[in-house]
Formats: C-alpha cells, structure tokens, sequence
C-alpha cells in the first residue's frame, strides 16, 4: 500500500504537464484570437507540416465591412458575425483553410457563409485562393420602413444565396504593417417573385486594404449585372450595372475594444434614395456608420 501511495504522484506526473501545456496553449490561443484577422483572410498565420490550428472570433458587421469582406451587408442593422476557423498545415509553406461564419440580424434571417481553401506563405508575402456559399436559411422578404433601414446583401432585400471564387493576398512591409489585395467573381440567386424580375445575378468585386499596428482600413469595389441568357428582352433591369465602392476603418483598442466607421457605398451608379414608389432596384444609398465593439 505505501509503495502505491509513493508511485501516485509519477503517474499523475504526465497529467499535469498536459494540464500545464494545455494552458500555455490557451494563452497562446487567446493572443492569437485578438488579431485584427483571421487567418483564412490574411494568411498570417502558418501551422507546422501535420499540425491543426482552430479559432473562433465574433464581431460585428461594421468590423466585417473594414475586415477585407467582399460580402456586403448594412452596417447599421446592428448585427453580429460569428466565424469558426480551421487550418491544416500541409507543407511549410502551404495550408489549407475552412471556415463557417454566421452573420446575425434581429430584423433579417441569418445568413451562413461556407469556405474552403488553400494559402501559400512565403513569410513576407502570401497568397490564398478559395471557394465560398453563402446562404440564407428560411428567407423572407421584409418590407422597407426607412430607406437603408432593412440589412440587404449587397443592396439586396430578395438575397436567396451565392457562390463566389476568391484571392486574397498579403505583402508586408514590415514587422506591424502590410498590404491586403482581393479578387472575387461569383453569382448570387434572388428569390422567386422578387422585385428586380430576375433570377440570378453575377457579381465581380476588388479590395485593397493596408494593416498599420492596431488600425486596419479597406476600400471595395463591386459590380452586379444580370446573368447573360437569362434576363428577358426589352425588361428594365435586363442591360443594367450596379456599382459601389464602400470604405471602412477599424481600430482595434488595447482593452480587447475596437471602433469602426466607414461608408457603404460611399460612391455608388444607383440612385441615391431607393423607396417602395421608385424603380426596383438593388439599395445604393449611401450609408456612413461608427460601431464601437467589446470583446467580453
């Protein structure tokens, strides 16, 4: 019995290293989740040949409108953006990436956003390329009270959901500042009966952006047209384009805070005041925004 007793403590000896690995791992992993991006985006982070890296991180839709998205939505709506993260170290250059991100509305049906991919880092510069879906579970078309008051997707109260290509890039410049590049083409479905009189429309969108220490800022550009072969001869949206370019700034704060404001559609092709009486068509108006956020 007391040579039981002596050998407790050792065999409880690899229980507490793992205790005290597992927490180095979470402080790790909390520095990690307080960066201005996930790494599916930036590319900045790179797991070892074998390993598996996972994050989880919420913010806000205005920190989506300033955090290099190409998926637009109304900062003002106050929603929320919830995103879960997983990479693969494949080589020591290249991973591969897959996430789910929720974006929630108290006036607007979720929407869920899926995306796989692939990044190669090369230290100072990266490049990643990927496939996403973005879904709108149960949909329902909600009628507009104030003009931009109603959270579309890119202007689009119908939005059913869409598939895009994407490229992302990142070029530092040195140990606290880089510059963020970004391509997508894709198409998104309108539901049935909705007011455009059209089923699908495709999509081409660029992005730049600059990360100096804590402030990130980045400015979209967008353009919408309707599918060739399916929009009906002589209809009033059938030869249209639809662009915008919205800008947006974060600053993230020591206390785990962060400020953003910008303007969605800070230019836009559209009309500047779309209401129920004008021509259908998707909402440009232009809508500036400040959002204070607090990690908890």
């Amino acid at each position: 019995m007391r040579r039981s007793l002596l050998t407790l403590p050792l065999l409880c000896m690899p229980l507490i290293a793992a205790g005290q690995t597992l927490s180095g791992d979470q402080i790790s992993n909390t520095a990690w989740m307080q960066q201005q991006q996930i790494s599916i985006k930036s590319a900045q982070q790179q797991p070892a040949p074998g390993s598996l890296l996972v994050q989880a991180q919420s913010g806000t839709t205005a920190d989506a409108q300033s955090n290099n998205t190409l998926l637009s939505v109304n900062p003002l709506a106050g929603g929320t953006v919830n995103s879960s993260t997983v990479q693969y170290g494949v080589t020591p250059n290249v991973s591969a990436q897959a996430s789910v991100t929720q974006r929630s509305w108290v006036t607007q049906p979720r929407i869920i956003s899926s995306e796989v991919g692939a990044t190669y880092n090369a230290g100072r510069y990266s490049l990643g390329v990927s496939v996403a879906q973005d879904q709108a579970p149960s949909p329902t078309p909600l009628p507009r009270v104030l003009p931009g008051a109603v959270p579309g997707v890119n202007g689009l109260s119908d939005f059913d959901s869409s598939t895009q290509l994407n490229a992302r890039g990142r070029f530092a410049l040195n140990g606290n500042s880089g510059v963020l590049l970004g391509a997508s083409m894709g198409r998104i479905r309108l539901l049935p009966g909705n007011q455009l009189g059209l089923n699908a429309l495709d999509q081409k969108a660029l992005s730049f952006g600059i990360e100096h220490g804590p402030v990130s800022t980045s400015i979209v550009g967008r353009t919408m047209y309707p599918e060739p072969g399916t929009a009906v001869p002589g209809m009033l949206n059938a030869e249209r384009r639809w662009n915008s370019i919205d800008l947006g700034v974060t600053w993230r704060l020591p206390w785990q805070g962060s400020l953003s404001f910008g303007a969605q559609n800070l230019w836009s092709s559209g009309s500047a005041v779309n209401t129920p009486a004008g021509p259908p068509e998707p909402d440009q108006s232009r809508t500036p925004y400040v959002q204070y956020h607090q990690d908890l």
